[in-house]
């Protein structure tokens, strides 16, 4: 039996983030997502990952991610390997670059999931097998390319759209939402208190992307900046690894919490809702916004899956 065949220009190269991907490249992957999810729908079977492997370490617990890369390459005929740092040695008793270059000679690619992103970096440079950041405390490239995926959903278009991250303006979410948004010429807002806001860093890294694209990017902690906006986006207030600073956190951003009076403040009833999920209702979003027609969060995690096998069919 012989795997299906799927052309990709990108065979072999990794994805650790979108700094270096130009628009109608991730555009292409995009179309790949909504072939796959049609397929998908469809009830279609193909074996385009037949005698392939992917080894899967995790160091972050994860639903969406874990499940996503688990059965879109299982369906496909692959077979996929899940690592938990209980269960190899990497960056402890042996050294990532050791770990990567072992891998490397036994499998087809490499996911990882953890907190630095050097980790995956390291992972990329020494293995010689593609490699997919699945998140890491500074990006989270295949949610945000689920959360595209969404808004094209809902709108039938990227170019001119608005979308403002609303809590902590720092976290990997806010900063790939950022770079994604400026790459597709998507108006991109942070609503987060002045502690909070984004590191210089990536506003230097997004300001010419958003340029290119005719993007906007805006920080502010008023209210005012969710004035117009197609989509608020929020997500947890402490995470992982920053469990000691929850009590602190939540009362820095209360203010920030996406609720009916939010909602109504962006002055577009069309405005929709997404969550990169898992979400603490009636923290940094009310059950009466996450369970409203408003929603889209179901839609955007289901995309997941097809976005994360689009991926894979790009790079393996």
């Amino acid at each position: 039996m012989k795997a299906e065949k799927f052309k990709s220009p990108f065979k072999g190269r990794s994805l650790l983030n979108w700094i270096d991907w130009k628009p109608e490249e991730i555009s292409q992957i995009l179309d790949w997502a909504f072939q796959v999810k049609k397929e998908s729908h469809a009830g279609e079977v193909h074996q385009r990952f037949l005698g392939k492997t992917i080894a899967l370490i995790f160091e972050k617990r994860s639903t969406r991610t874990r499940s996503s890369f688990e059965t879109s390459f299982g369906e496909e005929g692959g077979h996929p390997v899940f690592m938990s740092t209980d269960d190899i040695q990497l960056g402890g008793k042996e050294s990532v670059q050791d770990t990567a270059k072992v891998l490397g000679r036994m499998f087809s690619a490499i996911e990882f999931r953890g907190f630095k992103q050097s980790h995956v970096e390291d992972l990329a440079k020494y293995s010689g097998i593609p490699v997919i950041n699945g998140l890491t405390d500074d990006f989270h490239p295949t949610q945000v390319l689920a959360d595209i995926m969404t808004l094209k959903e809902n709108f039938g278009h990227l170019k001119g759209l608005s979308l403002c991250f609303c809590g902590d303006g720092r976290n990997n979410m806010a900063r790939s939402l950022m770079l994604i948004c400026s790459k597709f010429g998507i108006n991109f807002s942070v609503f987060s208190p002045k502690e909070l806001s984004p590191d210089n860093k990536i506003l230097e890294i997004c300001a010419p992307f958003a340029k290119e694209s005719g993007a906007t990017i805006t920080v502010s902690d008023k209210i005012s900046v969710v004035k117009n906006v197609d989509c608020l986006y929020t997500d947890v207030w402490v995470s992982m690894g920053e469990e000691s600073l929850k009590e602190e956190r939540v009362k820095l951003l209360q203010p920030y919490q996406v609720n009916k009076a939010l909602m109504e403040a962006t002055g577009k009833p069309e405005t929709i809702f997404l969550h990169c999920l898992p979400a603490v209702k009636e923290q940094e979003v009310t059950e009466e916004v996450f369970e409203s027609s408003a929603s889209k969060v179901w839609d955007q995690a289901e995309n997941r899956k097809h976005t994360i096998k689009a991926i894979m069919l790009a790079l393996i």
